[in-house]
Order: C-alpha cells, then sequence, then structure tokens
C-alpha cells in the first residue's frame, strides 16, 4: 500500500498532494435527484475541504442544457467562490448563435472560464460539426482547454471524431472526459499520435485495469483526474485511483501536477 494511500485512509485526503478536480458539473438536473447539487459558498467549500480538493473546474447544468441561462450560472457561481472554482464555458451546437455571442465575450471573463465543453452525444451533433467551428478556432488560437464526453463507439464523440479535431485544432487542449469509455487502447493510441490530447479518468475507474492500461501504454504524464461531481462522490474516485496500485508519483501527476501545468495560463 502506498505512502498517499494510507494517508488518504486515514485522513480522507492527503494535504501534500492537492487534488484538481477538472471534470465537474454544478445545479440540479432534471432526470434525477443530487443531494448536494445546488451550490452554497459555504457548503460547497466545505465539501471541497474535506476531500481536499484545491480547485474545481466545473460547466453547470443549466449552461449546457438551458440556453436562456446559458453561462451566467457559470460567471455568477465561479465569482461567488474564486478560490476554488474556475469553468467551462459550456456550448450547445442547436444554438450557434450564442456560440458565437459567447465565444465574442469570452476575453471579458477571462477570471472565470478556461476553455469549452462539448457535450455532443446529448446534443446529436458530432464535435466536427461546422456550428462548433468558432469555438473550436478560438481554442486553438489561445491555447485553451476543451473537455470532451467521449465514449467508445459514439458516433457524436468517439475516437475518430477526436482524431479529425485534433489533428485540425492542434493548438486546442482536447481532454477526452471519459476516456473513450471501453475502448481503452484506442484512447491510449490519441494521446500517443497528438500531443494535445489527454485522458480524463470520469467513469474509467469504474472497469478494473483502464487506468493502468493508460500508465502502461502511454505513463502519467497525459491523464487529469475528474469525477463529474456532483453525479459521483470525490472519496470514490480518489480512494480508486489510490488503490489501483500505481506510483505516488504517478498518482500526484494524476491528481495535481498535470492539471497545474495545463491551467498555468489561467490560473495566476
Amino acid at each position: 500500500m502506498s505512502t498517499l494511500w494510507k494517508k488518504f485512509l486515514k485522513n480522507g485526503k492527503v494535504e501534500e498532494c492537492p487534488v484538481y478536480d477538472m471534470h465537474a458539473h454544478m445545479g440540479s438536473y432534471c432526470r434525477i435527484y443530487f443531494p448536494y447539487g445546488d451550490f452554497d459558498p459555504v457548503i460547497t467549500k466545505n465539501r471541497l475541504d474535506r476531500a481536499g480538493i484545491k480547485l474545481l473546474i466545473f460547466c453547470s447544468h443549466a449552461s449546457l442544457f438551458s440556453p436562456d441561462i446559458g453561462n451566467k450560472s457559470n460567471i455568477d457561481v465561479v465569482r461567488k467562490l474564486p478560490d476554488r472554482l474556475r469553468a467551462y464555458c459550456g456550448l450547445n451546437p442547436n444554438y450557434p448563435e450564442i456560440i458565437e455571442k459567447d465565444v465574442s465575450e469570452f476575453e471579458k471573463y477571462k477570471d472565470v472560464f478556461v476553455g469549452f465543453k462539448l457535450l455532443a452525444s446529448y446534443h446529436r451533433l458530432p464535435i466536427t460539426h461546422p456550428n462548433y467551428a468558432p469555438a473550436w478556432q478560438y481554442a486553438d488560437k489561445h491555447g485553451l482547454l476543451v473537455l470532451l464526453h467521449t465514449w467508445g463507439g459514439d458516433q457524436f464523440n468517439g475516437p475518430e471524431q477526436i482524431r479529425i479535431v485534433a489533428e485540425k485544432y492542434p493548438g486546442a487542449k482536447i481532454l477526452m472526459g471519459h476516456s473513450c469509455h471501453g475502448e481503452w487502447d484506442k484512447a491510449v493510441q490519441l494521446m500517443k499520435d497528438f500531443p494535445n490530447v489527454y485522458a480524463e479518468l470520469c467513469a474509467v475507474v469504474d472497469d478494473r485495469g483502464g487506468l493502468e492500461k493508460f500508465i502502461e501504454g502511454y505513463g502519467s504524464a497525459k491523464i487529469v483526474f475528474g469525477t463529474d461531481w456532483p453525479w459521483f462522490n470525490h472519496h470514490y474516485y480518489i480512494g480508486a485511483v489510490l488503490d489501483s496500485g500505481i506510483s505516488d508519483q504517478d498518482a500526484h501527476n494524476i491528481f495535481h501536477l498535470n492539471a497545474e501545468k495545463l491551467l498555468a495560463p489561467f490560473i495566476s
């Protein structure tokens, strides 16, 4: 059992290994009850403190599913807890005029956003669709993060679609949310083929061997931690990573060192 694992079991967090959650959400969602999904600055901060989460990067459900509210929901939340939160600008390709507006105003919210969040399989347009082009071009030019919802065999954001956008927009830092779930070998190959493609661990640890395959196939230098919080529990995900048998150095890379490098241009 690793040193980090022992300390986590004893204390519920590890002070010398802060955690950056690079894949989270905020707010209620119509199809499920979240006991702590709604934002409250005190309650949210306490929950992050309990698990040793230094920074949570989220995209509100409203910004993805309620175009009348849009990214205002992200902006308002981050500015109420700016030392612990940053957001992705949520995009819905079915409203291209809103995408153009959000991209044109992105510079105004440098204290809020680190990039874009795409949810193509829910919105039913592939990540290669022209409606996304303004955001991809902006992310490519400015080196922004783009968090995808990737899944093996998905026609909207599977490995084949990732390959197209990774080659076309080499300046964008593409986080494979869920890491092409189930098609681990293809995710590893994408990391090998494209310097701008990273694995993200949400849902990966529900299948024994996925994380280990990433480290064996590529190493830990392009893996970031994420939970889909509040859909899943921070302690469960942190524990699953530490219990996988990886080295403490790999754990440090995954929990904070890789994220710190990616976020350095955005977090002062």
